[in-house]
């Protein structure tokens, strides 16, 4: 296996990226938790998976789920229907994002684990001012504005609820410390994301999240496009005999302790409302009348000179 971590976070969570060649498990050692997971084959009585709703534009076949085609203007998303109550857990996504774009594609996909499942919105196909944990993997390239990183970007927001996320500023303005680049789009080859939330702490900073929250990936598509495929969502539960379980986690909100430093949200310069028509057509006028102004002083020095030579005799 060719295993290629693209960068952690500064948090308590950690997000590694991986590429393989081929398929294997690189997690057997812990336990995945069914209600959690979602594996092939994904039906069970007729169209319906266990565990699992659907939204928007989502399909199921017998090798993926695809939240979105590559098509304009699509919303899909998966969200598992039980609460998840573990303490410390790692979230191991199977995934492919494809399309026909060369330089221009979007908009990208996400992993919640928020207070509020099943809800339509702008946040790359959900509910922005949402409560919990967002891990972004955002592909929109035409990005304009103070981006010092490429696309595909990956990041992560925690949210109480009271926080907008910028899909204008790549959500930099509300971030969890930095992301990371990594070129996941249109591998030939096997992608996975592992997400793995353990202790609260990790070095720099800690992020503390509730228990009973909702797990779900969503994906979106605007005038840019792509595929966004789910292939498997396997959980594994990493807790152990030690961890404190006297903690009430079912009433904290989610909080934590980095965020990058806040700018300003300057905006961008709105492009021109005239469409190539009309352009053409104050491109065409224009001409005109400056010929019109050049034939009518012409005409006015011809005059002119006239009547210089009528005063000679």
């Amino acid at each position: 296996m060719m295993m290629l971590n693209m960068g952690l976070l500064r948090s308590a969570l950690v997000i590694s990226f991986f590429s393989t060649i081929y398929t294997r498990e690189w997690n057997t050692h812990e336990y995945m938790i069914r209600e959690h997971s979602l594996v092939k084959p994904y039906q069970g009585l007729g169209t319906s998976i266990p565990y699992w709703d659907f939204l928007g534009s989502t399909m199921v076949t017998n090798n993926y789920i695809r939240l979105t085609a590559d098509a304009q203007s699509l919303r899909g998303a998966i969200w598992n229907k039980a609460p998840c109550y573990l303490r410390n857990w790692e979230m191991q996504i199977h995934f492919k994002v494809h399309g026909r774009g060369k330089d221009l594609f979007g908009d990208g996909f996400v992993f919640w684990y928020v207070k509020e499942p099943m809800q339509e919105g702008d946040v790359f196909g959900s509910k922005d001012f949402f409560t919990g944990l967002a891990v972004v993997m955002d592909t929109y390239s035409n990005h304009n504005g103070p981006h010092n990183h490429g696309h595909p970007y990956i990041s992560a927001m925690v949210n109480n609820g009271t926080l907008h996320y910028d899909h204008d500023r790549d959500g930099t303005h509300t971030q969890l410390s930095s992301g990371c680049v990594s070129k996941f789009r249109n591998l030939d080859h096997d992608t996975y994301i592992s997400i793995q939330y353990v202790h609260d702490t990790l070095t720099v900073a800690g992020v503390k999240l509730p228990l009973g929250y909702f797990l779900g990936v969503s994906a979106a598509t605007g005038d840019l496009t792509d595929g966004h495929d789910i292939i498997s969502l396997k959980m594994y539960d990493l807790s152990t005999p030690d961890d404190d379980i006297l903690e009430d986690r079912i009433n904290i909100m989610p909080s934590a302790s980095f965020f990058e430093p806040p700018r300003d949200h300057v905006e961008d310069p709105k492009p021109s409302s005239l469409t190539t028509w009309k352009k053409v057509v104050l491109l065409v006028f224009g001409v005109i009348t400056i010929c019109g102004c050049v034939f009518i002083g012409g005409l006015f020095y011809t005059k002119q000179k006239e009547q210089q030579r009528k005063r000679f005799y």
